[in-house]
């Protein structure tokens, strides 16, 4: 069977899933899928039938019975049977064959509904039966309705005996076309002439290369959490540490992708459903061309992938030979700067900023040793505190994060680090360590004077932390898995290079 993936067609096996079309599709577990429903299968489920006859045409809303369903598989062979009676309570339209067991049971039938009769008790004899008026009566079906006339009630006081039933055709409007299901099953079934979208795909401004940059950071996982799924937009509230200048403002169209520039939630992305004008509070960092069902649709608690055009230009983790091919790859001059042989990390790009890298045609990668490049490991579970140390460290968007000495000498029990005094003020105290190993990470809480300051322990301890604090002041953060005889080498204002990975 044929089915659209992401606007792609692809032939699948009959019986096919959602997780069988996005083979081989970049898909992060549990996000949700917007699977289009065809044409064919929107018939199939829609409550709405049009009666056509020669005097105009009527519509039909579908109860949920047994009879419902009855019309909904009969309707091809009901099409053509004449008006057989009219009376002041009833208009009979048949007769047919339904294979409908008789029921003597009496039904209440209201005003402009539909449903089968048995004319004689006999289902080779059915009819097709609206109700003028309300009436209590035994028509043979036990007093099953099949639905209710909406629109077109008028025809019942000029339709003549005689008259056939031209045409029954299931009401598809251009609204019920778009019929979509969002789901996080990977064993939903798909249906010939399906479309599956897996991912919204945006195009990002080159005029607001900040706000593109926030972008594409809080999507670098690959997709975004919906923290909102109001009428308006879509939001995502992972990163809202950051600064973000003034850049484009326009009025944000359905399909705009907004970042905060201030106030409280500066750098909450929002992706807009309707339009709305112009703030001067909201840059305009792309638009979406691809799975705008998924925008429109996904509601708070969602997961939802995120594709973008151009994808993220980083280089910082790369050897200086990969981030050559790397930006070539993309039409990029590549300058080597620090240490320039071919396996010097990159530990810094400039521009980082991806739209920026594309204006300029050139990016700068600064090189250092690979042995210059040390790992750590976070074992803290205070939110906070990780948070805070990713941020001042730039490990919050790039593998490998900077460090720059405040106070180290030979023979000191420590080596300390700048943090950041105004975020440090969010940093609760934490349990308190008993004793401080060779190696420990920690970080000044707001108990202390200097909140913020980061350490790492170069001698083991039982009063003093990483940073020269007592238990109650310092929050400890995790693991110098480096060469720590490195920092005990160190002199003030120099720059140590950090990474969770394996380089």
């Amino acid at each position: 069977m044929k089915v659209t993936v992401n606007g792609a067609e692809r032939s699948l096996k009959p019986g096919a899933t959602v997780k069988d079309a996005l083979a081989g599709e970049r898909h992060a577990k549990d996000v949700c899928v917007a699977v289009h429903l065809s044409t064919e299968k929107v018939e199939e489920t829609t409550n709405d039938f049009e009666l056509f006859t020669p005097k105009g045409s009527m519509v039909v809303r579908l109860y949920d019975t047994r009879d419902a369903g009855l019309f909904r598989k009969m309707a091809k062979d009901i099409k053509g049977v004449s008006t057989r009676w009219v009376t002041r309570d009833v208009v009979a339209m048949g007769s047919f064959s339904s294979g409908i067991e008789p029921d003597p049971a009496e039904g209440d039938y209201r005003r402009y509904e539909m449903f089968f009769a048995l004319g004689g008790n006999d289902s080779h004899t059915t009819y097709v039966i609206i109700a003028r008026n309300p009436q209590r009566r035994s028509f043979g079906t036990g007093g099953v309705k099949i639905g209710r006339v909406t629109v077109g009630k008028h025809l019942l006081d000029s339709i003549e005996e005689g008259e056939p039933i031209v045409d029954i055709r299931p009401v598809v409007s251009e609204t019920s076309r778009e019929n979509i299901i969002i789901t996080r099953d990977p064993a939903c079934k798909l249906s010939e002439g399906c479309a599956v979208d897996s991912r919204v795909l945006i195009r990002l401004d080159p005029a607001s290369p900040e706000s593109a940059e926030q972008v594409l950071i809080v999507s670098a996982k690959g997709y975004m959490d919906v923290s909102e799924g109001s009428g308006t937009f879509m939001g995502c509230r992972d990163d809202m540490d950051v600064k973000i200048p003034v850049e484009r403002i326009a009025a944000r169209e359905a399909g705009s992708v907004a970042v905060r520039n201030e106030g409280v939630g500066t750098g909450h992305i929002m992706v807009y459903r309707e339009r709305r004008p112009l703030s001067p509070s909201l840059n305009i960092a792309g638009t979406v061309v691809g799975g705008m069902c998924l925008a429109a649709r996904a509601g708070a608690g969602d997961r939802v992938a995120v594709a973008t055009e151009p994808e993220r230009l980083l280089s910082v983790g790369m050897t200086q030979r990969e981030a050559g091919e790397f930006l070539a790859a993309h039409g990029i001059r590549q300058r080597r700067t620090g240490d320039a042989a071919d396996g010097a990390v990159v530990v810094d790009q400039s521009p980082e900023q991806t739209m920026l890298a594309f204006s300029a045609g050139e990016v700068e990668t600064f090189g250092a040793p690979r042995g210059d490049v040390h790992r750590i490991r976070i074992t803290a579970e205070d939110e906070a505190t990780v948070h805070y140390f990713k941020k001042v460290t730039g490990l919050s968007h790039k593998p490998i994060g900077t460090l720059r000495t405040q106070f180290s000498f030979p023979g000191s029990p420590m080596a300390t680090f700048y943090g950041d005094e105004g975020r440090g003020q969010d940093l609760y105290p934490q349990d308190p360590f008993r004793r401080c190993r060779r190696g420990d990470i920690g970080v000044t809480n707001q108990s202390r004077p200097h909140h913020g300051l980061i350490g790492v322990r170069l001698q083991d301890s039982k009063q003093y932390g990483p940073t020269g604090e007592e238990g109650y002041g310092t929050n400890i953060l995790g693991r110098f898995e480096g060469d720590l005889s490195r920092l005990e080498e160190l002199g003030d204002d120099q720059t140590v290079y950090v990474t969770e990975r394996d380089l």
